[in-house]
């Protein structure tokens, strides 16, 4: 699969959320219809895992028109699938993000825990 560059400027960290939220959403979709044409049926709601409760909230709450005007395509297209069930979003919490490693500065501690839970090893120790 290709790389594809963000075509426009995010203003915030949610509207850069939200526009990964839809982009996985069209994805997700895009799997389930070729799921369908290969006969294999799929009836639950594609499940999309957010960390960022501003983008939930945009995704939920339509009346936020200051906030999202340089997003409104997309806030539609998620609107539309939340109202018809077809995708459901779940938040969850930064503690439980597992990429954060990768992102995040953090305290030692949960730096640890998460280098375990990837199963990473220090090379540089001594065996």
């Amino acid at each position: 699969m290709e790389e594809q560059k963000q075509d426009r400027v995010s203003r915030s960290s949610a509207e850069a959320e939200f526009r990964a939220l839809a982009q996985g959403m069209c994805e997700r979709l895009w799997m389930k219809i070729i799921l369908d044409d290969l006969r294999v049926k799929v009836d639950n709601p594609v499940q999309l895992y957010c960390d960022n409760k501003s983008t939930m909230s945009i995704a939920y709450n339509p009346v936020q028109h200051d906030r999202t005007k340089h997003i409104e395509i997309d806030r539609h297209f998620i609107k539309d699938n939340l109202d018809r069930g077809f995708v459901i979003a779940i938040h969850v919490p930064t503690e439980l993000q597992i990429s954060n490693i990768f992102t995040k500065g953090l305290p030692q501690g949960r730096f640890q825990d998460l280098v375990s839970k990837l199963g990473m090893i220090d090379i540089h120790l001594p065996s």
